[in-house]
């Protein structure tokens, strides 16, 4: 019985990324904990300062990629540790606005200096990073085509990026 898989370079491409980003994730993740927050949380917390107009969790969702479901319960979730406040919006009775705490904000501010793990792309060459950022950014892009073009119907669940 042979065990050998040859995979294609696509997949071979696809896994080595797939582990990186795992790793890397984790090693974030870890170090954020010292700080007492984790990524999805701190992308809430960033979305929130840099935001202009109100923010909802429908709206939170769009820009952080995420299904409203999960950033609902993550937003309820950070309500509780009172990283944020949610409140009725005053038009929309059946919206929430999300907003940030002091509590919020200072763990915002250690979050910007942990940088540890985003620190590790110091082993990569100005034209490296440049080269990474093109990168990812037309692999975003596909994947983007590939969740719309997914899609089943026009009535299935609606895409929210």
């Amino acid at each position: 019985m042979d065990k050998t898989l040859k995979l294609t370079d696509n997949h071979a491409a696809w896994l080595r990324l797939e582990t990186m980003i795992a790793v890397m994730e984790r090693s974030r993740n870890l170090e954020l904990a010292r700080i007492g927050t984790n990524i999805p949380q701190a992308s809430v917390l960033y979305c929130l300062k840099i935001s202009k107009d109100p923010m909802t969790p429908m709206r939170l969702a769009r820009m952080m990629h995420k299904q409203p479901h999960t950033v609902s319960a993550l937003v309820h979730r950070m309500e509780a540790q009172g990283l944020v406040t949610t409140k009725k919006d005053m038009k929309r009775k059946n919206w929430l606005r999300v907003s940030l705490t002091k509590k919020g904000e200072e763990v915002l501010k250690k979050w910007v200096k942990s940088t540890q793990v985003p620190d590790a792309l110091n082993c990569l060459s100005e034209q490296e990073r440049e080269m990474l950022y093109t990168i990812t950014r037309k692999l975003h892009a596909k994947g983007l085509e590939l969740l719309r073009q997914m899609q089943r119907d026009p009535y299935s669940e609606p895409l929210f990026w």
